[in-house]
């Protein structure tokens, strides 16, 4: 078997999103599994051809990041801007049940109604391990809101994506930033993929914990994983609390500042600390929490009705966005995008170390994935030297350490 020059790197530098598009494209010479501590990871188990290499090459976000575009309207930090906005659905039962205003479901809810597409490519709890996550294909609004919802687990919802190409159905996808530019970077050497995919979603992404950190907090709920047969991370309120139910109907709850905060967070995957787009950037439409923070510059989990953060980046996100509107499946207030980092603050300084990581894996021989077009050197502008400095020294001692 010859090694994929691809994979290989990936794998080596720890850059894997885990979205499956390799397993998908290489046929049966990759297959995924749950690595330890509980990551979707690809495994090489036969030589891939030249053609599903230079697909693989091309589109695995560990190797290289979908690229912005050079439009006028583009932000360091937050990528094409639109039409930017906050909202909800107008369903209260799903706004409730939703992980903030509902308005990714509203929107898959519409896109299906109004026959924009035929069906929707989304993820929803594993129904045989609860903590975990499954792709499921979705052709009605019933089945749409029952995915509703954020999945602070691994998701692989590319894995079957040459399947899906090769028929005629017309899909809305919804995945993770990371997710969307594998299928966006797909889509420039493969023109079925804007034929079969019309509509592509995404929300902003904290990052992808292992299965070891949901583990942990079933734990702190005081619940043994084998144990659970379901579990909700967000959603039922906003934010929300995770829930973890027994087979006898108990359950027991987090709030989220611990759930995510104290637990979650500190088991996310290395790809994720370095990411170069964690805002959707190549998505038609990008949606968030719209926290309310204020000047505190840091969000506030009080309970309250949700409210969405949306932004649409393309001419068919826009189309979306209005139909949904003028069929008042969601209603939006227009937002002014200088605020968005009083919601999201954590994303932009995400963004804004980038190059002080990039600069520590390249004195430490590491290697990241490619992100030209994604206003990285602009982004760094937004930091202090003081903070870059000190990410710059932290992410070096730490990839020295063997503990990225």
């Amino acid at each position: 078997m010859t090694p994929s020059p691809t994979l290989s790197r990936v794998l080596k530098g720890e850059l894997c999103a885990g979205c499956g598009l390799c397993a998908s494209v290489a046929g049966d010479a990759v297959t995924l599994e749950l690595a330890e501590p509980g990551f979707i990871r690809p495994r090489q188990i036969a030589t891939i051809t030249a053609d599903a290499e230079c697909r693989i090459a091309r589109a695995c976000p560990g190797a290289e990041v979908a690229p912005w575009g050079d439009g006028a309207n583009v932000h360091p930090a937050w990528g094409p801007l639109g039409t930017v906005a906050t909202g909800h659905t107008t369903d209260d039962r799903l706004r409730h049940a939703a992980s903030s205003g509902g308005m990714i479901s509203a929107l898959l809810d519409h896109a299906l109604t109004s026959g924009t597409v035929d069906a929707v490519v989304q993820t929803r709890a594993d129904t045989i391990d609860p903590v975990g996550n499954m792709t499921v294909i979705s052709t009605s609004p019933a089945e749409v809101e029952a995915s509703a919802g954020s999945r602070y687990a691994p998701s692989a919802p590319l894995g079957a994506v040459e399947d899906l190409l090769a028929g005629t159905t017309r899909y809305a996808f919804v995945g993770k930033p990371c997710d969307v530019s594998a299928l966006r970077q797909l889509g420039t050497i493969d023109p079925r993929v804007a034929e079969r995919f019309p509509v592509m979603l995404a929300f902003f992404c904290g990052g992808i914990p292992s299965r070891a950190g949901s583990h942990e907090v079933v734990r702190a709920m005081g619940y043994q994983p084998p144990e659970v047969t379901a579990f909700r991370y967000r959603g039922n309120g906003w934010p929300g609390e995770a829930r973890a139910t027994r087979a006898d109907g108990s359950f027991a709850e987090m709030n989220y500042a611990d759930s995510w905060g104290a637990h979650l967070s500190k088991h996310v995957q290395f790809r994720c600390k370095i990411c170069p787009d964690a805002v959707g950037g190549v998505a038609d439409i990008a949606c968030a929490d719209a926290w309310y923070g204020g000047e505190s510059g840091y969000p506030q989990f009080d309970e309250a009705a949700g409210r969405s953060l949306v932004i649409a980046r393309t001419p068919a996100g826009e189309r979306l966005l209005a139909s949904a509107v003028a069929a008042n499946g969601v209603v939006i207030e227009p937002l002014d995008p200088r605020e968005i980092v009083l919601m999201q603050p954590a994303q932009q300084r995400r963004k804004a170390l980038l190059v002080a990581r990039f600069a520590a894996l390249s004195v430490t021989g590491q290697s990241w994935p490619r992100v030209h077009g994604l206003r990285v050197l602009q982004a760094a502008r937004l930091a202090s030297i003081g903070l870059s400095l000190r990410n710059f020294l932290g992410t070096a001692r730490r990839v020295m350490q063997g503990r990225k």
